[in-house]
């Protein structure tokens, strides 16, 4: 069973590797690879388990390559293209033996694995992954698709610090949090991931969308537009959408136009609650 601290759990199979009895043993114990998922009021984040491997070379701050030869991308987070966050990743993993293990998909269009790594085989909550590791460094963001909104919340509470004092990428123009009530700056951003934060002015729905709007002037001011068809998984996560406004909230996604800058979000871990 996993830590009491920790809301990941991994499911029992493990494959990928081939390890003496000994180790096996100790390390599937130690990583509670084989117990039930953690039981919570929240929503969980429950990890599926790739297997053990070593990491024989990190590529940049959001790829490495292991000693088998198959190439890692790191699940849940955006990492821009930065010396720095390479040389972070690079403390934390090269050469060592790590757990991998599936949010979502274990497997990107270009066949990589996805995954989050886990440098300590005593310490399988994702807090301690590398990706927690790399958030808490202002070196990577919170992605718009984790995989899991359990996962995405503990990864927001890792990312939070080093946003909140503007360490690392957080000092640079280019990634700080955008205003909502700036449209004109967010237009500027076109095609690119950003975050966005602002209150909420009101929420309607028209046709098959849902309108979070930030503005009156609904042909400039920024927008955000959720499918009708998504609005229960929302709720269901507490996140009604047509209580947010007058809230706070915060937004992950790439930015479109629609007269006024956009942003469609598809799935409750893309929008966070100030308060919650």
């Amino acid at each position: 069973m996993l830590p009491p601290q920790s809301d990941a759990a991994f499911t029992p199979a493990l494959g990928g590797m081939v390890v003496s009895g000994r180790i096996f043993v100790a390390l599937a114990l130690a990583a509670g690879l084989a117990g039930p998922a953690w039981a919570d009021d929240k929503p969980s984040c429950a990890l599926r388990n790739l297997g053990l491997a070593t990491v024989r070379t990190v590529v940049d701050g959001h790829t490495v390559v292991l000693a088998d030869g198959r190439e890692v991308r790191l699940a849940g987070i955006e990492v821009p293209d930065d010396d720095r966050a390479k040389a972070a990743l690079d403390a934390a993993v090269s050469g060592r033996n790590v757990i991998l293990a599936a949010i979502g998909p274990e497997t990107d269009r270009y066949g990589r694995l996805v995954a989050v790594l886990f440098p300590d085989a005593n310490s399988t909550s994702i807090e301690n992954s590398a990706q927690s590791t790399l958030l808490a460094a202002g070196m990577a963001q919170v992605a718009a698709h984790v995989g899991q909104p359990g996962c995405a919340a503990l990864l927001r509470q890792a990312e939070r610090p080093a946003r909140t004092a503007g360490l690392g990428l957080w000092t640079d123009p280019h990634y700080l949090t955008r205003k909502a009530e700036d449209p004109s700056e967010i237009l500027g951003d076109w095609g690119r991931f950003v975050v966005v934060e602002g209150k909420v002015v009101s929420v309607r729905e028209s046709g098959g969308t849902i309108y979070v709007n930030f503005g009156r002037r609904w042909s400039e001011d920024f927008t955000v537009t959720v499918p009708k068809r998504s609005e229960r998984s929302f709720a269901a996560l507490g996140l009604p959408l047509k209580k947010l406004a007058g809230r706070h909230v915060r937004i992950r996604g790439t930015i479109e136009e629609r007269g006024g800058p956009w942003i469609e979000a598809n799935t409750p871990e893309q929008i966070e609650v100030d308060g919650d």
